[in-house]
């Protein structure tokens, strides 16, 4: 038993050495994790940090589309308890603070499996070769950008240690323990814990129901069960209610069969476990030759990034999992058969639509919500760990010469690869991936074949060198490339301290025409990928952004897609036909910096419509000198019908300083717009300006003299309250999608604060 320790606790360490080895590039700040990570999650990082530190609440962000409820986000990060550390341990953040927290999670998602292992009296050579596979291998390496995916598989990985001990043991404090972990698992609100979390019940029914002695093995996983329950319900349910709310009043509330069938895995995609790299994902994307490449493979009508088919987790678990777990049949032994099981069942899922399987899973609740079922590669490679790993532990358990099944298959898929390579006329470019595949395959046989001889005798040497081989394999084949780590320099702008020219310039403008009623807008659009979200680093105001959600009434009236990195991404809608319009003046939009000049995707701006301000390096940079404050104080308002403004346009040109457009039911004495006529000024002055502007609290001095309705040029949403001099008043939706407040007549102080539980009780409850 202290000998089996032993072993498993060298192990461990040689795991954690080889893993920070892996890790290093990231972790000294040579490269870091690019794409999403930089584009999405670093900025709702940011974000959080900088709103901790300043004592603001992070539920609300004013900086992208004109304001998101950020508590209801699976993007936010509010609920990532490692990512929440980090930001109140760090204010200001780095880059490598945010990838530290991402090979931290690998990290201790592969010693939880170790442990798990362990407890099951499993070899540590096999939780070795295990974690190595699951922390650095298959999706975990290949989609390292994101980051919430990443981060719900490693939760998975310690979930199912917590749930395999409280189940074994009785034990309702290793149940909760497993319920937590769970519970964050789950709220990354992601494919990947949907279904890990499926995983986690068919793991708990298999065991339940799995050999003699089911009645008293189900009353020992009550209490367990009925602990873990009870934390996950308390762990998660707030914000799943809150997630399910925005999505259900947001442009995406589900993905219809088809559009999900899109993000399907190809099924030649599987050879990436045999060599990875096989199809030059990690060179320029116009050598990239694997499905669904449409120069290759003809059109296939998918939406996959190349990095999404690779699934390479190391020449020693595939030879295992060959040569012992298949042709030894170990993989059909009741120790490793739920595993087995489960592995075929993501691996089904993850080629979406070209089995049926998925057509008859995707009406299982959650998962209409999601559009790729390649997702599921990140549960597979786990399986695939899991797999590898109980193989090894069962080739060294009983040490025996390699049948040569095992061996003829593994060369018999390299012969597949070296065949597609050679009738794509892709031989000369594959040559390098196949070589170095070809290499690793007959060094993982050659382990397989001598390592378990010797491991009695010199068990220290053979983990020694079973850790050596699987670092060097999956420093080699998955090495840090363009999907996985790019310089930081490329993310300057992204920087708390940033030097760049763009957005120093923005800011420069925005304080020369600053205000007491004024915080203006930008737009970014067509710079770059890692632009959109930006604001959420510089506490720029963004009327866009970068997230698939949004809100719906947003997304109506703007109609922009979930990203402008690129000039044609950059669309307008019937309401907002063009910088040159009401809605964009409304906006308070003011700063508009593009990668190439507006003109190019507004192709109605005439000279004169904005004013040229300077090109930098990244962006033409322009200005609307007619952007409106952000808040006004208008004293006439007149009836409209927002639903056919939002379907037709047609927003009419008035002077909203003085006019403001109200539903019918918001304002039954109100005149209809189609009867506007210019009225003489105001006997009174009416004006206004920000006393404070928080994420969630605003608070606004009012001066009506004649009365009138104070503006909150602020995107409408029901989970906001508004107090008149401390006594409640409802919110208007005033030109169709801001906020608006009745005033009497006289000086008043205004407040604007957010309240997303409450709101959440009232969507549910009324009231």
């Amino acid at each position: 038993m202290n000998r089996s320790v032993s072993g498993h606790s060298l192990a461990a360490a040689l795991f954690v050495a080889g893993a920070l080895l892996l890790a290093a590039p990231w972790l000294l700040g040579v490269v870091t994790i690019p794409w999403d990570a930089k584009a999405e999650a670093w900025p709702n990082f940011a974000f959080l940090a900088r709103s901790l530190a300043e004592g603001d609440s992070p539920f609300w962000t004013p900086n992208v589309f004109t304001g998101h409820p950020q508590i209801a986000d699976p993007q936010s990060l509010i609920f990532s308890p490692q990512f929440l550390l980090m930001a109140w341990l760090d204010p200001r953040p780095t880059f490598v603070a945010e990838d530290g927290v991402v090979f931290a999670m690998l990290i201790a998602g592969g010693l939880a499996l170790m442990l798990f292992f362990r407890d099951r009296g499993w070899r540590p050579e096999g939780a070795l070769v295990a974690a190595f596979a699951f922390s650095f291998g298959s999706s975990n390496a290949w989609r390292l950008q994101h980051v919430g995916q990443v981060s719900s598989l490693c939760w998975f990985a310690i979930a199912l240690l917590c749930l395999s001990r409280g189940l074994e043991r009785g034990s309702a404090f290793w149940g909760a323990l497993a319920g937590l972990a769970a519970g964050f698992m789950a709220l990354g609100r992601d494919q990947v814990g949907l279904l890990c979390a499926y995983a986690l019940a068919i793991f708990t029914i298999w065991r339940a129901l799995d050999g003699a002695g089911v009645g008293p093995r189900l009353r020992k996983s009550l209490l367990p069960l009925a602990a873990g329950a009870l934390v996950g319900v308390a762990t998660t349910l707030v914000p799943f209610a809150l997630t399910l709310a925005l999505a259900m009043d947001s442009n995406r509330p589900a993905i219809d069969f088809a559009g999900a069938g899109r993000g399907s895995l190809p099924p030649l995609a599987l050879l990436t476990a045999v060599v990875a790299n096989l199809f030059g994902v990690d060179g320029p994307n116009d050598q990239f030759w694997g499905p669904p490449a449409a120069l290759t493979w003809g059109p296939a009508d998918l939406a996959l990034a190349r990095n999404m088919a690779e699934v390479y987790f190391g020449a020693l678990p595939l030879a295992a999992i060959a040569c012992v777990g298949v042709a030894r049949g170990v993989l059909r032994e009741r120790s490793a058969l739920v595993f087995t099981t489960l592995l075929l069942l993501m691996g089904l899922y993850a080629l979406g639509r070209f089995t049926p399987f998925f057509g008859l899973v995707f009406h299982l609740p959650g998962v209409a919500f999601y559009r790729r079922p390649a997702d599921a590669t990140f549960p597979l490679g786990a399986m695939l760990a899991i797999a590898a790993g109980y193989s090894v532990h069962r080739a060294f358990s009983e040490p025996k010469r390699l049948a040569p099944a095992g061996p003829l298959a593994v060369f018999g898929l390299f012969g597949v690869c070296l065949f597609l390579a050679a009738d794509r006329e892709r031989l000369e470019q594959a040559a390098p991936a196949l070589l170095t595949g070809a290499l690793f395959l007959s060094l993982a046989l050659a382990a397989l074949a001598f390592l378990p001889r010797v491991a009695a005798r010199r068990p220290a040497f053979v983990l020694v060198a079973l850790a050596a081989l699987m670092a060097l394999d999956l420093a080699v084949n998955n090495r840090p490339n363009e999907s996985t780590a790019l310089p930081p320099e490329a993310y300057d702008a992204l920087r708390f301290d940033t030097r760049n020219e763009t957005i120093a310039l923005i800011k420069s403008r925005l304080a020369q025409n600053a205000a007491p009623d004024r915080r203006d807008r930008v737009e970014l659009a067509g710079i770059g990928y890692d632009w959109p979200n930006a604001g959420m680093v510089q506490d720029l105001d963004h009327d866009l952004g970068f997230n698939p959600v949004r809100i719906k009434l947003y997304a109506d009236v703007t109609r922009v897609g979930d990203q402008v990195a690129e000039m044609d991404q950059r669309v307008f809608s019937p309401l907002f036909p063009s910088y040159r319009s009401p809605m964009a003046d409304l906006m308070g939009l003011r700063v508009i910096a593009t990668g190439a000049p507006p003109q190019s995707i507004d192709k109605s701006l005439k000279p004169g419509d904005l004013n040229f301000v300077a090109r930098t390096a990244d962006a033409f940079v322009w200005e609307n000198p007619r952007a409106l404050p952000r808040v006004l104080l208008a004293t006439r308002a007149w009836s409209a019908d927002f639903d056919k403004l939002i379907a037709d346009g047609g927003m009419p040109d008035i002077d909203y300083r003085a006019n403001l457009l109200l539903r019918k039911s918001d304002a039954p004495d109100a005149p209809d717009i189609a009867a506007f006529a210019p009225a003489p000024a105001p006997g009174k002055p009416a004006s206004a300006r920000i006393l404070a502007y928080h994420n969630t609290d605003i608070l606004i001095d009012a001066d009506a003299a004649d009365g009138g309705w104070l503006v909150l040029n602020d995107v409408w949403h029901p989970w906001w309250r508004a107090s008149v001099d401390g006594a409640p008043a409802p919110i208007l939706r005033a030109n169709v999608m801001f906020r608006a407040v009745k005033l009497a007549p006289g000086k008043h102080v205004v407040r604007f604060t957010f309240h997303p539980l409450a709101g959440l009780w009232r969507d549910w409850f009324g009231g």
